[in-house]
């Protein structure tokens, strides 16, 4: 294996997991993605997958953390939200759950019936005890989700996608939510709001300037869902922007606060949103 551009950053963040769970690094992913995915397929590893890589690894860093979090009397359910060919719900199966020797079962959501199956091929080549289903589905369909899981998961839900997924994991009664959204366009639920108020505040028109203004306000609006909502909730850096643009992770943990969310009602209704 090559060394890994912005692996550091990972490294560090990894570091920072409980320190009775394992450390899984970028270049142990790289490995799993090749030996899953990758080398089936009679191809090697791309720049994209090592960046990949150090992402998922960010991911499961925060999986163990809130796995960690998760009483052993409670249902270790894990979902892994639009999850493409599941590489964070795969992993974390693997790595993170597998080694604790608890039960637990992993759901992975994913649109695209490709990606499931490659997602579903790969189980058999992960040999692991935990439970995977891979359902093809739509992250909106209630049907599609567990009831109360205790990890909802989503790294780079696109566009409406990620609202989607805080209204389900709301409404499904998730104890914990990890999500990193992707782009963002006029279809994302947040995107009328914030040309609403960018309108009345003047906001000037200048592409770059409007870009930054609305994506501000989405990530406002989502911060503020989920605190109406009862969870108590810290955006923070996933990895570095060098890795993706799309770095901001949003790690929400149910606690149902009453102040908290009328405090956000409150903002929410302010915003018209």
């Amino acid at each position: 294996m090559h060394a890994l551009s912005g692996g550091d950053a990972t490294v560090r963040a990894v570091a920072q997991a409980p320190i009775n769970l394992r450390q899984i690094d970028a270049r142990e992913v790289e490995e799993w993605l090749d030996r899953l995915f990758v080398a089936a397929e009679g191809a090697s590893l791309r720049r994209e997958d090592r960046r990949k890589a150090i992402e998922v690894a960010a991911m499961l860093a925060e999986v163990a953390r809130a796995v960690a979090r998760v009483a052993r009397a409670r249902d270790l359910v894990v979902v892994d939200a639009a999850a493409g060919k599941t590489y964070v719900g795969l992993l974390a199966a693997k790595l993170v759950i597998e080694p604790l020797g608890r039960p637990a079962r992993v759901v992975a959501i994913e649109r695209e019936p490709a990606r499931a199956a490659a997602g579903r091929a790969a189980i058999a080549r992960l040999a692991t005890p935990i439970p995977i289903d891979c359902i093809v589905g739509d992250v909106a369909d209630a049907a599609m989700w567990p009831a109360e899981p205790a990890i909802v998961c989503a790294l780079h839900a696109c566009g409406p996608a990620a609202d989607a997924i805080i209204d389900r994991a709301v409404a499904s009664g998730a104890r914990q939510l990890l999500l990193v959204p992707c782009c963002t366009s006029d279809v994302v639920p947040g995107a009328a709001v914030a040309a609403r108020v960018g309108a009345e505040l003047g906001i000037p028109r200048h592409a770059p300037v409007r870009r930054r203004f609305v994506q501000a306000l989405v990530d406002a609006l989502r911060t503020l869902r989920l605190e109406a909502a009862g969870f108590q909730t810290e955006v923070v850096e996933l990895c570095a922007p060098t890795v993706t643009p799309h770095n901001l992770l949003w790690r929400a943990r149910r606690v149902g606060e009453p102040a908290r969310m009328a405090e956000a009602r409150a903002a929410l209704s302010r915003l018209g949103g």
